[in-house]
Formats: C-alpha cells, sequence, structure tokens
C-alpha cells in the first residue's frame, strides 16, 4: 500500500538519479497535492454534514445503518489526505513519511474496502426492499445488521494490520519508497491483501450491477402498469408525463451508484495488480516501467478518493430521509431542489425512502 516514495531502485539495489526516473516531478509534487488539498476542503464540508444530517437520524432500518458505516469510512479517509499531500510535496519529515507507509496509507485503503463492501450490501438491501417490499424488519434483524457491521470492520482491520506491523525495517537512507520498509514477509502479505481486495471490488461490483438491473426491471413493470392504467383512462398533459418523469429519475438513481463504482474504482483495480507485482518482484522491475506503473497508480487512486466526496452525493438523491432531515434542519421547506430530485411516486419511493 505504497502511497509515498522518492526514487526508485533498479534489481541490484543501485539508486537511478535520472530525472526520468525519479517520482519527483511535477504531476507527484505539485499537481497531486493541489488536487487531494482541494478535495479535503470539499471533503470536510461534505462529509461534515453527512454526519450532522445522519446521527439525527435514528438506526431504524438495513438502509441507515449501512449508510452511517460509510460516512464513517468517508470520515477517516478524509483525515488522511493532509498526511498524503505533505508526503507527496516533499514537505514531510523522514518520520511522517514512514507513518504515511506504515498508518495512513493502510487506513486509507482499509475504508476504501469498508466503502465498497456496504455499498454491495446496501445494493442487496435496496433489491430484496423492492421485490419483496412487504417484508418489514424488526429489532432482532438490526441487531444482526449491526454486528454484521461490526464484523466486516474488524475482519478488514485484521486483515490490514500486519501491512502496518510487518513495515518496520529502518529506511536506509531519506530517499526510500514503503515497499523498502517492508520485511520479506511484509512484501508477502502486501501482495495477498492486494489479490484479496481485488476479490472484494469485482465480488461487489458484480453484485451492485446484478441487483440494480433487477430493481430496475421490477420497477419498470410497475411504471408500465401505471402508464398503461393512464393510457386506458381519460388523463392527459401534466399527468401522462409523470411515468416518463419518474422512469428517468430512476435511470438517474441507478446509474448514480453505478458512475460512482466505474469511475471510482475500476481504473484503480485495473491498475493496482501490475503495480504490486512492479513493488513486491523482480518482474517489472525496471526503472521506467516502474515509473509508468506508479504513476498510473496515483491517477487512479486519486479517482477513487472522489469516492468520499461523491457519497454525500448519492445519499442525498437515495436517501429522502436524509434530505428531509437535512432541510428540516436548515429550516427549509420539504419540496426545496424537487428540480434535482423531482417529485415522489409511490413506486419511485422504494429506490429513495430509506428504510
Amino acid at each position: 500500500m505504497d502511497m509515498n516514495a522518492t526514487v526508485f531502485e533498479n534489481p541490484g539495489g543501485q539508486s537511478h538519479t535520472n530525472s526520468t526516473c525519479s517520482r519527483d516531478n511535477v504531476l507527484k509534487t505539485v499537481v497531486f497535492p493541489v488536487l487531494y488539498a482541494c478535495l479535503l476542503l470539499v471533503g470536510i464540508s461534505l462529509n461534515s454534514v453527512a454526519v450532522w444530517v445522519f446521527f439525527r437520524i435514528p438506526s431504524r432500518s438495513h438502509f441507515i445503518i449501512y449508510l452511517k458505516n460509510i460516512v464513517v469510512a468517508d470520515v477517516v479517509m478524509t483525515f488522511t489526505f493532509p498526511f498524503k499531500i505533505l508526503s507527496d510535496s516533499n514537505l514531510a519529515s523522514v518520520g511522517l513519511r514512514i507513518f504515511v507507509c506504515r498508518v495512513s496509507s493502510v487506513l486509507f485503503y482499509l475504508t476504501m474496502y469498508i466503502s465498497i463492501l456496504f455499498f454491495g450490501l446496501i445494493s442487496i438491501d435496496r433489491c430484496r426492499k423492492t421485490l419483496n417490499p412487504f417484508r418489514g424488519t424488526n429489532s432482532a434483524r438490526l441487531t444482526r445488521r449491526k454486528l454484521l457491521s461490526a464484523a466486516i470492520w474488524i475482519i478488514l482491520l485484521l486483515l490490514c494490520l500486519p501491512n502496518m506491523i510487518l513495515t518496520r525495517k529502518a529506511p536506509s537512507s531519506s530517499r526510500f519508497t514503503c515497499s523498502d520498509l517492508k520485511t520479506k514477509a511484509g512484501l508477502f502479505w502486501h501482495e495477498v491483501v492486494n489479490y484479496v481486495c481485488q476479490v472484494i471490488f469485482w465480488g461487489n461490483l458484480a453484485t451492485v450491477i446484478v441487483c440494480y438491473t433487477l430493481i430496475t426491471k421490477e420497477l419498470y413493470k410497475s411504471y408500465a402498469r401505471t402508464s398503461s392504467h393512464i393510457t386506458g383512462g381519460n388523463s392527459t398533459g401534466e399527468t401522462s408525463r409523470k411515468p416518463v418523469q419518474t422512469k428517468r429519475k430512476l435511470s438517474g438513481n441507478v446509474f448514480l451508484v453505478l458512475g460512482v463504482f466505474i469511475v471510482c474504482f475500476v481504473p484503480f483495480h485495473f491498475a493496482r495488480v501490475p503495480y504490486t507485482i512492479s513493488q513486491t518482484r523482480t518482474v517489472l522491475s525496471a526503472c521506467n516501467i516502474k515509473l509508468f506503473f506508479f504513476q498510473l497508480k496515483e491517477s487512479t487512486l486519486f479517482l477513487s478518493s472522489l469516492n468520499s466526496i461523491l457519497d454525500p452525493l448519492i445519499y442525498f438523491f437515495l436517501c429522502k430521509s436524509f434530505r428531509d432531515t437535512l432541510f428540516k434542519t436548515l429550516h427549509l421547506p420539504p419540496g426545496t431542489c424537487s428540480w434535482i430530485t423531482g417529485r415522489e411516486t409511490e413506486t419511485s419511493q422504494q429506490m429513495s425512502t430509506c428504510k
């Protein structure tokens, strides 16, 4: 989980000082720190609002429980950004860069995969609610979901903990990579964790696609019945256009979740395996190849970081309780932003009501 480094080393252990082989270029030391600084400011603002709103909503549904876990994960991820900014811009001390390798970057990836897992669970919950809308919940089910949430945090933390413990070698100089601090067992475990994370991501992406495909089919059937009923009657004008407007709103909601997964996470998970191999094995270890994979990884990692500011937008569009609580707290009328969210219909509420 290398989020910090200065130069590469060739297989023989000799440092390359050639500028084409150094990580210290404008992209790493200027562009990404500025982008992450902007992301930090926006992320703190949006996630503070999300925390403020969600912890005014009782945990009376599986959906709310899962969303609250994502909020916590996003807040923790956001607090790792300052360390990455200082490290990448070469403003950090050696001790702080070691902290980034041992702790900060590990927490970043931990929270990323926690978010991915909970979005998978949310997809399953929305699918179940749509296909079987009359099945309620009770305190026993809520308790099981809370225990499941705690288990996810504990299991992933235990999975990542060796990455902290086994990153314990002292740097031989001020120019080091995070992989230089790992023991032999640490490099092996680092690679194992990367493959486990690949399974987690692709499995959850498949879950999201399948669930929202089933949701779309079921709700479109309902819209078709509603449209047929209206067409069979004498309704015209604005009333006849409502099914089309609601259908468009549903499509937007579905593609919002899929869009976040595809834009934020898919590029990174294509880049991560070859980058990890270039760091832990002698293959793909030529300096220019390692530089290419490093820049590719950093670029796609920034896309993954965007998840921390896109999640609050998902809460707003997919959770009516979130919108209502936000508007009530700000003393705004309930219909505020209806030109964005659209008017709720009985059918579309299955997608946006947090229950």
